[in-house]
C-alpha cells in the first residue's frame, strides 16, 4: 500500500521558507521510499512568508514597496491584497518591515530597533485603497512595542517636556503623553485584523522583553531596561487610553506590536491560526493521510505555546495520525512535546557545529534528517510485518 506522507512544516528561521524545508523533507523521504504520495503544506504563523502565503492561498496579489528598516535603513518589502474577497482585504507581515533576519548580527540592540516601516507598510496598503487589513505578527526584530509603528501613522509619543521619542524601546521610559490628533483618518474606516502568538504578553515575569528579548541581542541587564521601558509605555496608555494592556492576550506578540496595534489602531488581536487556517487547508489533506511530518528551528518548553509543530500535531492527532517533527535543535524540556501530540522528533544536526555552519547547510541536513527519520519508518513496517 502507497505510504500517504503529510509534510506540514514551519520555516526555519534566517535559513528557509516554509516552502523550501517542505521541499527538502520530501526529497529526504523519497530517497527512502520512493513510492510514497507527498502532499506538502508549508505553514506560516503570522511570521516571514505569511504574506506570500496568504497571497498564493487566495490567488491574490503582492506587491512591492520601500520601507525603513529595523535599523533605520531604507529596504525593500511587501504587502499583498487577498483574492476572491468581496471588502478589499490588504495582507503584510510584520517580518517584512521589522523582521529578525533584517536586523545585522552587529546590529542587535532592542533597546533601538523599531517597527517604523510596519506603520509604512500599513500606510501603502491605506493608499492602495484597502478596506480591511490583515496584519502578522512573528519573527520580530524589535522591542518597542509597537511605537515606531505608531509613530509612521501620526501617533505623537511625547516625553515631559513635549518633545517626541526618538525611535526604539529603549525610548519608551521617557514617555509621558500620547498625542492622537494627527493620527491618519483613513485608520478610522478600516478593519485591522491581527494573527498573532495569543501567549504572549507584554508585561510582567513572562512578558516579551524577559521572554524573546535575549533572542534580539538583549543582554541581562538590557532585559531589565526593556522591561521598565514596557511597564512605563503600558502605565501611560492606561492613563491617556483608558486601556490596560499589561498581561492581554497577544499584547506582546512581536516585541509588543500587538499592544500598539490593539491601542492606537484599535485592531483585533486573534490567535494566529485561526486566521491562518482559514485560508490553508490543512484539515483536509490530513484526512487524506497515513502520516504527518513537521519541522521548526527549534523544538523545546517553549513549543506548546503556540508553534506550528504542536498546532499540527494536536490538529492530526484528530485523526489519529502519528506526528514527526524535525527541528534544528532539540531544547530545554523538549519532551513536554510528547504531551501535545508529537510522537517522536529528531534533529537535524549530524554532529557538533557552529550556528553559522548549520544555517548554511540547512538544506543538507534537513535532507538527510528526513530520509534518517524514513528509514525508521522502514525498520517499524518490516518488524510489524514480522511479527504478524
Amino acid at each position: 500500500m502507497t505510504l500517504r506522507v503529510l509534510i506540514a512544516p514551519s520555516g526555519f528561521k534566517e535559513s528557509l521558507a516554509a516552502d523550501e524545508v517542505a521541499d527538502c523533507i520530501a526529497t529526504g523521504v523519497l530517497r527512502t521510499i520512493p513510492d510514497a504520495k507527498i502532499r506538502k503544506a508549508p505553514l506560516v504563523d503570522g511570521g516571514e512568508g505569511f504574506t506570500k502565503a496568504l497571497v498564493a492561498a487566495t490567488g491574490g496579489s503582492l506587491h512591492s514597496v520601500r520601507v525603513t528598516g529595523p535599523v533605520g535603513q531604507l529596504i525593500e518589502s511587501h504587502y499583498g491584497f487577498l483574492g476572491g474577497t468581496d471588502v478589499k482585504t490588504a495582507v503584510l507581515e510584520m517580518a517584512a518591515a521589522a523582521g529578525l533576519r533584517l536586523v545585522p548580527r552587529d546590529a542587535r540592540d532592542p533597546l533601538k530597533t523599531t517597527t517604523y516601516g510596519v506603520g509604512e507598510l500599513i500606510k501603502a496598503a491605506l493608499d492602495a485603497g484597502a478596506e480591511q487589513i490583515l496584519v502578522g505578527c512573528g519573527d520580530s526584530g524589535t522591542n518597542d512595542g509597537g511605537a515606531g509603528m505608531a509613530q509612521a501613522l501620526g501617533i505623537r509619543l511625547l516625553d515631559a517636556t513635549g518633545n517626541e521619542l526618538e525611535r526604539g524601546g529603549g525610548e519608551l521610559i521617557k514617555l509621558h503623553t500620547i498625542d492622537m490628533s494627527q493620527r491618519d483618518s483613513r485608520l478610522e474606516q478600516v478593519k485591522i485584523d491581527v494573527a498573532c502568538n495569543w501567549h504572549n504578553l507584554l508585561c510582567g515575569e513572562k512578558g516579551v522583553a524577559r521572554v524573546f528579548g535575549p533572542q534580539k541581542g538583549a543582554s541581562p541587564e538590557t532585559v531589565e531596561q526593556l522591561a521598565a521601558a514596557l511597564d512605563r509605555y503600558a502605565d501611560v496608555i492606561e492613563q491617556e487610553l483608558g486601556i490596560d494592556v499589561r498581561e492581554m492576550p497577544g499584547s506582546g506578540a512581536s516585541g509588543g506590536l500587538g499592544t500598539g496595534l490593539y491601542a492606537f489602531l484599535d485592531a483585533t488581536l486573534h490567535p494566529r491560526y485561526d486566521i491562518v487556517m482559514q485560508y490553508l487547508e490543512l484539515d483536509s489533506l490530513l484526512q487524506e493521510s497515513d502520516l504527518v511530518i513537521t519541522a521548526e528551528g527549534s523544538i523545546d518548553f517553549q513549543t506548546p505555546r503556540g508553534k506550528i509543530p504542536v498546532e499540527v500535531a494536536q490538529r492530526a492527532k484528530r485523526y489519529n495520525l502519528p506526528v514527526i517533527a524535525i527541528a534544528g535543535t532539540i531544547g530545554k524540556d523538549a519532551r513536554v512535546n510528547f504531551d501535545y501530540g508529537i510522537d517522536s522528533f529528531s534533529t537535524i544536526l549530524k554532529e557538533p557545529c557552529s550556528l553559522p555552519e548549520a544555517i548554511a547547510n540547512t538544506p543538507e541536513l534537513l535532507t538527510y534528517a528526513a530520509e534518517r527519520v524514513m528509514r525508521l519508518i522502514k525498520v517499524g513496517q518490516k518488524l510489524a510485518q514480522s511479527v504478524r
